[in-house]
């Protein structure tokens, strides 16, 4: 969740370089942290390995259209998505909200009209509840990519987060290895049961216990949730409606 007290870090994916000189310019002025990218492919894993509050997304990119770091970012970031560019036509426009954006202004623009549409964008993360998800003595923040075992960040790298926070909002469901790989690593990281093995035996091994016996391991499947219950049967953050196994 964006707050004050907080630093709004805004990805600008813009391979244009005057285009991307007026953006990044506009937004440092309003007082926002800009990271900038030029190529799509380069791009791709930035979102998956660092916090933003928002992305500027142009769709006619080399190395990977904008169109497709949509879909691959598709359910594997929290991060809404405002699309700047050229192509006006309805069918990119509806394209664009199916694979997730959540705002589409063309180009040419007013820097005013972007700087508002931001702006709109972040009060509505700011109005939203938070996504905290907690079990024994550790608290899981999804929105802010950090988890915590009293108050000790754990220190996740973004990979294990993702991998945590996949398990975390599907509490009670057996998740394969390949649902989890494909869900919740890069594109560099090989889909095999080694790759998730070898990561979920860190996550453990940094939760500690007893909040490490919450991921239990599926034999012949993969790996599952499995909150502790509490005195109203419910995990503080999480839905369940069946009990552990």
């Amino acid at each position: 969740m964006v707050t004050n007290s907080m630093p709004v870090r805004i990805l600008v994916v813009e391979d244009d370089p005057s285009m991307a000189a007026v953006i990044v310019k506009g937004l440092k002025q309003a007082g926002l942290q800009v990271e900038l990218c030029t190529r799509g492919d380069t791009a791709l894993q930035v979102p998956l390995r660092q916090p933003f509050d928002l992305i500027v997304l142009d769709l006619m990119l080399p190395g990977m259209s904008g169109l497709e770091l949509l879909a691959a970012w598709s359910g594997r970031i929290a991060v809404p998505i405002l699309v700047l560019t050229a192509r006006t036509e309805l069918e990119d426009r509806l394209k664009c909200f199916e694979l997730g954006a959540v705002d589409y202004l063309p180009k040419p623009f007013w820097m005013e009209e972007l700087l508002a549409r931001i702006r709109a964008r972040l009060r509505v993360r700011e109005q939203a509840q938070p996504r905290r998800i907690a079990w024994e003595d550790v608290v899981a923040d999804l929105d802010a990519r950090r988890a915590t075992r009293d108050g000790e960040d754990l220190g996740l790298t973004a990979y294990e987060f993702n991998l945590l926070a996949y398990l975390l909002e599907r509490p009670g469901r057996a998740m394969s290895r390949t649902q989890i790989a494909r869900s919740s690593l890069t594109a560099d990281d090989e889909v095999d049961s080694r790759t998730v093995d070898s990561h979920v035996a860190r996550i453990r091994r940094k939760l500690g216990r007893p909040a490490a016996d919450a991921i239990r391991t599926v034999w012949g499947i993969g790996y599952r949730f499995d909150p502790p219950p509490t005195d109203d049967n419910r995990s503080p953050g999480v839905d369940k409606t069946d009990g552990p196994s």
